[in-house]
């Protein structure tokens, strides 16, 4: 027989463990988020890694190596990886700048209109529409720090958290399944900011996940729009070009061409 000491333990314990469960539960859950439809860690190292060995003459900017993430609709980190051999051949700041560019395009795009981070560049300037926009959604902090030897891999600790964060120069595109069906963003960090838009355009091409339905382009799409003067963009949605290593005006003015968008681009 249980004495009432017995009972009143087990019942005590018994709601530790409850309470326990109930703390540790959603944050494991945290780490498997819905990545349905989007590239794992190792589909996209390998096709950054492709696209960044084509070098600055096909990307533009210093031909450096790069930082990619990928985020769910909900702004779930599901991948972050780097291109070189180490996490050290790239610039570290750009871990965390590859993440928030993803939040950024894939929060600021919808299903039936897209926004590459380099289109939301002009209306967040000061006196324009969007002014103060980069403050208007902080990165989590308790997505971004952990053990740095795990940055880059599946054990990445952003992987399964929602990395927050909004990134207002080009690198950030929003994510597009084959039936239209908006699914994530993809952010690229390393370079020049306009070599990162080249090298995420050519990515998200190659994983099959640019089926843009319209976007502030003249040719319907998301692509970055160089055309500030004077210090004023002509469309509200430009960009400025990128001083330092190759210049990209001709290789992004080119993309749309040589990597087209759209549910019928291929």
């Amino acid at each position: 027989m249980f004495s009432s000491l017995h009972v009143t333990l087990s019942i005590r314990i018994f709601v530790a463990v409850v309470a326990l469960c109930a703390a540790i539960l959603p944050a494991c859950a945290q780490n498997k988020p819905n990545c349905e439809g989007l590239p794992d860690a190792g589909r996209l190292r390998s096709t950054v890694q492709q696209i960044v060995r084509e070098g600055a003459s096909k990307n533009s900017g210093m031909g450096n190596q790069e930082w990619a993430s990928v985020v769910n609709r909900d702004g779930v980190v599901c991948a972050i990886v780097f291109s070189g051999n180490t996490r050290t051949d790239e610039w570290p700041g750009s871990r965390v700048i590859a993440a928030e560019k993803a939040n950024t395009a894939n929060g600021l795009s919808g299903r039936d209109y897209a926004l590459s981070t380099a289109n939301v560049y002009a209306a967040s300037q000061p006196g324009q529409s969007l002014y103060s926009l980069t403050t208007s959604a902080p990165p989590n902090p308790q997505a971004v720090f952990g053990d740095p030897s795990a940055f880059g891999t599946p054990n990445d600790p952003m992987v399964g958290k929602a990395i927050g964060g909004i990134i207002v120069f080009a690198g950030g595109l929003p994510l597009y399944e084959s039936s239209g069906k908006l699914v994530g963003g993809l952010g690229l960090s390393g370079d020049t900011s306009c070599a990162d838009h080249v090298i995420a355009w050519k990515v998200r091409h190659e994983l099959h996940l640019d089926a843009v339905p319209m976007g502030p382009t003249a040719e319907h799409n998301d692509n970055m729009i160089l055309d500030f003067k004077n210090g004023v963009s002509a469309s509200g949605f430009g960009h400025p070009t990128c001083k330092g290593g190759t210049q990209p005006e001709s290789i992004i003015q080119d993309l749309s061409k040589n990597f087209p968008t759209g549910p019928h681009a291929r």
